[in-house]
């Protein structure tokens, strides 16, 4: 039973040090051992994200709060050193709860990419230094159709299944086609079903996936096209995607995923990282516990 944010806490902690136990022979690194151990500076991080407390300032004063349960917080900079150099054991730990997780046997999914700009569009000009250390990463100027916005960065491309969970992710440049990045993506998978937008329109990029990966990409035809699908069946693509919708809404308002505060390449993974693998997190723990929303036990402890 949950009743508090410390019982957040200590369910995460278990969950991601028994990933840990796992994941530490390949994470070895020469030295005495820290004395905030990786799994707990690992559960500070995935909590952080859950709380809002998104740069090393607010995660250090947020933890301080509760010395009870992490009585050793590292000072800001070696926070961050450790967040990059634990960035790839983020992302195992994703790995290793999808494992647990009965919904990510789900082989109907959908597909769809999120901006992630990585300096503000107005501030490119003034900022060419920067501009040039991320195009050294393959940040471009991209444009977000259903935003009516331009942007300099990435964009994050999800692999979704209709229950809300995140198999997989490619991130790519701002400019790239969604159709190209998407068919990349899905040849790392065998036999699931792809619900995808328009933007996924292609019949040559279908066949192929369908053929080599048994993998079919399924999208409902633009408007032009001469072949339509009856009204029912279009609808019903239109609410099953739905699914990836809502999770691009939680990544983008609750994980803030546009609002990231990086500053380097490295450091971007590190936070995309940490905040897809709290959202497949977030959601093992509600399945465990058997709650219904995604955010339920998040509102706990939070006005303390």
């Amino acid at each position: 039973m949950i009743a508090s944010f410390e019982d957040v806490v200590t369910w995460m902690y278990v969950i991601v040090d028994d990933a840990w136990q796992q994941l530490a022979p390949l994470y070895q690194r020469p030295g005495p051992e820290p004395l905030c151990r990786d799994s707990e500076l690992l559960t500070m991080l995935l909590v952080g994200e859950w709380r809002g407390w998104q740069t090393e300032t607010a995660l250090v004063r947020g933890w301080a709060a509760y010395p009870h349960l992490f009585p050793v917080i590292p000072e800001r900079s070696r926070l961050n050193r450790r967040r990059r150099a634990l960035l790839f054991a983020l992302n195992d730990v994703r790995r290793i709860i999808l494992t647990l997780l009965d919904l990510a046997a789900d082989r109907q999914c959908a597909i769809d990419s999120l901006p992630v700009p990585v300096i503000g569009f107005h501030l490119v000009p003034s900022s060419p230094a920067s501009v040039a250390t991320w195009k050294a990463y393959g940040a471009t100027f991209g444009y977000v159709p259903t935003k009516q916005q331009h942007i300099f960065g990435y964009k994050l491309t999800l692999l979704v299944t209709l229950s809300g969970v995140i198999l997989d992710f490619e991130l790519a440049s701002a400019n790239a086609a969604d159709l190209a990045v998407g068919a990349e993506l899905l040849a790392g998978h065998r036999a699931l079903d792809a619900l995808g937008d328009k933007g996924y329109v292609s019949a040559p990029v279908a066949s192929a996936l369908d053929d080599g990966q048994d993998v079919h990409l399924l999208t409902v035809p633009r408007r032009n096209q001469h072949q339509q699908l009856p009204k029912a069946p279009a609808q019903r693509l239109n609410r099953l995607r739905q699914s990836i919708e809502t999770v691009n809404s939680q990544l983008t308002d609750h994980f803030r995923i546009g609002q990231h505060q990086a500053h380097t390449f490295w450091g971007l993974c590190a936070r995309l990282y940490t905040k897809l693998t709290a959202h497949t997190l977030c959601i093992y723990l509600n399945r465990l516990l058997g709650k219904a929303d995604f955010l339920q036990i998040m509102t706990l402890g939070t006005s303390n």
